[in-house]
């Protein structure tokens, strides 16, 4: 598995996590401030899988630049 996934799945872990500890506030009738909160973090973290999958991407092309140069 690479880090592009595995990194975003236990970043959605935790919040998983963090969100069940935080449901007081849910409970308590902050329902703009909660989900709020997992919509910002959720973005957060399909942006950096995307970015990480770019910057994968870019290593990889890069790598066969090399070789090609080496050939």
């Amino acid at each position: 598995m690479k880090k592009s996934t595995y990194i975003p799945l236990l970043l959605l872990a935790y919040l998983g996590v963090m969100s069940y500890i935080g449901r007081g506030e849910f409970l308590a009738g902050n329902y703009l401030y909660y989900f709020g909160i997992i919509g910002i973090t959720l973005l957060c973290i399909i942006l950096l899988h995307f970015f990480m999958k770019k910057r994968d991407k870019l290593r990889r092309q890069r790598e066969e630049d090399m070789q090609h140069r080496h050939l």
